[in-house]
């Protein structure tokens, strides 16, 4: 084990350093693994050349900070941004230290949740977990530019097809923004009861607060030197400040290529077993 891995492998909470050394104790042929992948994603990130080793785990239970808003005006809640991204960050940097204790080239399967707790509306839990995998015959190929294990959010059978058409996964990218939307006045709210229109600040506001987040998320995939983001998908969450508090989270896969022959070979299909 390298000193980087020594390092992280330290800094893990006491029960995850047992688990993991009893994981990564055994010799290859004896070592127990864990994942969360079905049967069928399991099958088809064997076929793709990696082996699981191991579910990583990620925690934070954060408390947000409150913030002032104006109830007439549009605008984005940037101390609410903060918090909810720095805690889903550390929950995912906890889970790559998991992951690079266990000597892994990446972790499939990404599940980021927010969980929030009786304690109080404003503590939440984010917890991020996947499966750690380690490549056969060409290992650290697959690691980041920063020599870290790579993170996907895609299915077992999404990464097995983005491999086998010339692509990997970089990493997980993410960006999100917590927005104020601003409230109608009474004036302009009876005035337009009876009338189809657009309400138009309503329309700024979310426009707004999605590409702030989608633009955030792009940057962190330009970090990675990334030639694009697949499974990109944009979530809203209200969490607990209220009907007119929105936050809206980008998340996706950065990818890169590996090769330029780009064919898509059809999909391997794992059937059940029929007694």
């Amino acid at each position: 084990m390298s000193v980087d891995q020594d390092a992280e492998f330290a800094a893990l909470p006491q029960h995850a350093r047992e688990r993991l050394v009893e994981m990564r104790g055994k010799d290859e042929e004896a070592r127990l693994f864990t994942s969360d992948l079905s049967t069928s994603e399991f099958l088809l990130v064997k076929e793709a050349g990696f082996d699981p080793i191991g579910l990583v785990v990620g925690s934070s239970i954060y408390h947000v900070g409150y913030q002032q808003s104006n109830w007439n005006k549009n605008e984005e809640m940037t101390v609410l941004t903060q918090a909810m991204y720095h805690a889903r960050e550390l929950a995912m940097d906890r889970m790559e230290e998991e992951a690079t204790a266990l000597g892994a080239d990446g972790v499939v399967g990404v599940r980021l949740e927010v969980n929030h707790k009786e304690w109080g509306n404003h503590i939440a839990e984010f917890v991020a977990i996947g499966t750690a995998v380690l490549h056969r015959n060409d290992r650290h190929r697959f690691k980041n530019k920063h020599g870290k294990p790579f993170t996907s959010d895609l299915s077992g059978q999404d990464f097995y097809i983005l491999l086998r058409s010339g692509y990997r996964p970089l990493g997980m990218v993410m960006g999100n923004c917590v927005y104020h939307v601003a409230r109608q006045g009474f004036g302009n709210f009876m005035k337009g009861m009876t009338q189809n229109q657009e309400l138009v600040q309503y329309t700024q506001a979310l426009y707004d607060s999605r590409e702030l987040a989608m633009e955030r998320m792009q940057h962190e995939a330009e970090q990675l030197e990334a030639k694009g983001i697949v499974g990109a998908n944009i979530h809203e969450h209200t969490h607990a400040w209220g009907s007119h508090v929105i936050e809206f989270f980008a998340v996706g896969t950065a990818v890169d290529e590996i090769s330029k022959d780009h064919v898509i070979e059809p999909p391997l299909l794992v059937l059940p077993l029929v007694d």
